[in-house]
Parts: C-alpha cells; sequence; structure tokens
C-alpha cells in the first residue's frame, strides 16, 4: 500500500531533520521526502498539517504479560496499547510463565505479535534458567530465536562469580545484558524509598544505596568482562552520576528510566494510593530533578513506559499486599510531552531519547526515518490535548494519571506503512 502524508513537520532525531515536508511510503519503506517520484500515485492521503511526523517510538520495557499472565494482559492488548502511545517497536522482559530462557517461548511471543501487528516486539531473554540466578540460560539459541538482549530483571544472581562467568560468556558472543541494579538484601521487604516520607506513612523502605551499592559491583563486573552493558530503570540522582562517571571512563554502558521515575516523586504516596506503588520505588524530588538533568545531559539515552498491566484485584489491598506497576505505555507520548511544556527538552530532544537513543542502546533496526528504511512513524499533534482514559486499550487500568489532561494527541501509528492505530 502507498501512502502520501502532506504537509507535517518532519522531526527525526537520528538525521537532524527537522522541517516541513512531505513524507511518500511504498511498499512498507520511506520511499521519498519532499516531492513524489514520478509516476507515484498513493492509495491513501494523509492531510498532516499541523502535526508533527516522527520515528515511532521505541520502548525498551512493556510487560505483556503473555504467555502465563493473560488476566493481567496479553500481546495482542498491550501492544495495541502501545501503538495508541506512539509506540512502533517495544522490547519485552522475560517475566512471563513460562520465563522467557527457551527458544519457544521467544518464537510464541513472536508469532502472536506478527498476528496482532499492532507494533514491532523485539524479546529480552533471560539471562539466567527461570530467573534464579543460578544457571545461565541458552543465550545464543535465544539470540538465534530473535531475542536481542538479555537480562534477569530485578531476580539477583545468588552467585557473583556466576554472574561475573555470565557476563564474560556474553561478552565472547557481543550480547547486550540488561542490569536492573538493586541489592536485595538492601532491599528486602521495602515498599517506599527510605526517608521522611516512608517514616511519616509508617512504611518499610528501600534506601538510595540499594541501587548504588548494587551499581557499583555491576559496573565493575562489566569493566571487568568486557560486556556491553544497558542500566534499566535508574531511580536515583546518585546512579545517574555513576552511570555519567561510567561512560567518562569508556566503559560500553547505556541506561534508561521509567518515564513516571521523571514526573512522580515519593510525595506521591501520603494518599496510600496502590496506583504509586512500583519496584524500584518513587523516589526524593533531588532524584528525580538528578535523573531529569541526566536525560538532557544523554547520560541516560532513553526514556522507557516500564508498562505493568494489573488485573484489579491486584491493586484492591492494603498498599504493602498490593503488585507494584503502572500501566502507562499507551501515554508514553502525551506523558513525554509534559517534559516539554516544562522547559526541560526541546522537542526534537526528547524525541530522540524516545526514539533513537533507546534503539541504539539496544542495536535496534528503529528509531529513524531514512529513505528506504522502515516506514514506521508517528503523526502527532502537539496543540491537543489527550484526556488520559478517554479512550483505554490496555487490560491494566493500574495508571494514576487517568483522568488527567496531557498535551499532545497521537493521531496515527504507522508500522511499515499500515496505520496500526488511529486517533
Amino acid at each position: 500500500m502507498s501512502v502520501s502524508i502532506i504537509g507535517a513537520r518532519l522531526i527525526d532525531p537520528a538525521s537532524g531533520l527537522d522541517q516541513l515536508a512531505d513524507l511518500h511510503l511504498e511498499g512498507g519503506k520511506l520511499l521519498a521526502v519532499g516531492a513524489a517520484p514520478s509516476a507515484f500515485v498513493p492509495h491513501q492521503t494523509l492531510q498532516a498539517q499541523g502535526l508533527v511526523a516522527a520515528p515511532g517510538l521505541v520502548d525498551l520495557n512493556v510487560s505483556l504479560r503473555e504467555p502465563g499472565f493473560s488476566r493481567k494482559g496479553t500481546i495482542a492488548s498491550e501492544t495495541r496499547a502501545a501503538a495508541a502511545g506512539g509506540v512502533t517497536s517495544l522490547c519485552c522482559p522475560p517475566r512471563t510463565r513460562p520465563v522467557l530462557d527457551t527458544s519457544a517461548v521467544a518464537e510464541l511471543i513472536l508469532d502472536r505479535a506478527r498476528d496482532a501487528g499492532h507494533c514491532k516486539v523485539f524479546p529480552i531473554g533471560a539471562l539466567s534458567k527461570g530467573l534464579e540466578g543460578e544457571q545461565l540460560a541458552e543465550l545464543v539459541a535465544l539470540r538465534d530465536a530473535g531475542c536481542v538482549a538479555f537480562g534477569n530483571g530485578l531476580n539477583t544472581f545468588t552467585n557473583t562469580r556466576t554472574l561475573c562467568r555470565a557476563l564474560e560468556y556474553a561478552a565472547t558472543f557481543d550480547l547486550t545484558v540488561i542490569f536492573n541494579s538493586q541489592d536485595r538484601d538492601l532491599a528486602a521487604g521495602g515498599l517506599a524509598h527510605e526517608g521522611p516520607t516512608a517514616s511519616f506513612l509508617g512504611l518499610p523502605g528501600v534506601p538510595e544505596t540499594a541501587e548504588t551499592v548494587a551499581l557499583a559491583r555491576d559496573l565493575l563486573l562489566v569493566e571487568q568482562s568486557g560486556v556491553r552493558a544497558h542500566f534499566s530503570q535508574l531511580t536515583t540522582a546518585r546512579g545517574a552520576e555513576m552511570i555519567a562517571q561510567a561512560q567518562a571512563r569508556g566503559l560500553p554502558v547505556t541506561a534508561d528510566v521509567a518515564l513516571y521515575q521523571l514526573i512522580l516523586t515519593d510525595e506521591a504516596l501520603t494518599g496510600f494510593s496502590s496506583l504509586y506503588h512500583v519496584q524500584p520505588p518513587l523516589r526524593t524530588r533531588a532524584d528525580r530533578d538528578g535523573l531529569r538533568e541526566a536525560v538532557k545531559a544523554g547520560v541516560i539515552q532513553a526514556i522507557s513506559s516500564h508498562h505493568q498491566p494489573h488485573e484489579r484485584d491486584a491493586k484492591q489491598a492494603p498498599f504493602g499486599a498490593t503488585e507494584p506497576g503502572i500501566s502507562s505505555v499507551e501515554l508514553l507520548l502525551p506523558l513525554a510531552l509534559t517534559l516539554v511544556e516544562e522547559g526541560l527538552l526541546d522537542l526534537p530532544t526528547l524525541l530522540g531519547r524516545l526514539t533513537t537513543g533507546p534503539a541504539q542502546a539496544l542495536r535496534l533496526a528503529a528509531g529513524e526515518l531514512k529513505v528506504g528504511g522502515p516506514a514506521d512513524l508517528v503523526l502527532f499533534d502537539p496543540a491537543a490535548t489527550t484526556v488520559a482514559g478517554e479512550h483505554w486499550y490496555s487490560r491494566g487500568e493500574n495508571s494514576p494519571f487517568l483522568g488527567h489532561c496531557l498535551p499532545g494527541a497521537v493521531r496515527y501509528t504507522l508500522v511499515e506503512g499500515r496505520i496500526s492505530h488511529q486517533g
């Protein structure tokens, strides 16, 4: 199918383009920017005056919940939600049932994602069998099945020597390892950031050192093993400083942050709403500001949703008995645009943190618009408003942003030139 997009403001952070331009798509590829090729006749024309055309967003952490947790979400429902948020490519973590530690599970996820057709899915394989941190998973077989990186989530290895050997093995095959750095013992039983808010509410705390102690160890192991590493879901300003220092030393490390950590702080917990129960926890205003500066400087090159949908019962209990996580992927672009509205980032820089940055971090074939490349893009109206929850596609309604008026609105999401969402 051929499509012409007329009069959009084209922003492509990868090439630095920011101009009014027409785009012409054919055969799932970007055929031309500007004038249409001779004899090109579009089957569909989208009038995009006043809209921004950008590469489709790349989200490095979207829990699809399938297989095993379909009461919380399915591949079809959560990729549909992602497309509504402007996402055309996403990575799903290995915490499924069975765990994503075999080729069969990876192939099942990819087959169902292709059947749904809402966006491209890149699985993250388990670094250890069963995510138990004891035996290395079959990393090469998982890579061959389509896994783009490997991680253990918040499940730590039981033995540091075993982890070191796993990293050395991954480095041998030039595989990327994803770290969620949190010390198990320091974080044990914690529900909120250890500080005045947690003390006032009587909630057990997770200290800053739960992140920084584990991060220091992980960075030293990265340096020793030479593995390519991505640090996911940073929550502290000190942690961001440690990543900056590692990058300055030349270590091959990248990082991402959950978008909600750039917006919320632990002060949101004062009403005991389980919608703010996340792990790692929301941190202080100073941490949030430090993370924002790291995003602005490019130390943290990727902003992700860290979408975790839950069924209603999972959040309807006393705070400490609820399951952590926020459903947020379909608000990824409007929520991110609040950072532009507040003057933290300009629009091209923000889009870079949502497209080129994450794609480069995990070496994905995504996040840019180039002639001859995949026609994966989002068209959004920066002057419009999104009422969060007015249209909701995720099975998880566990979002504290429902009902909020957010800047910008996704009008079209296109995957390989095909409209996967129209708003």
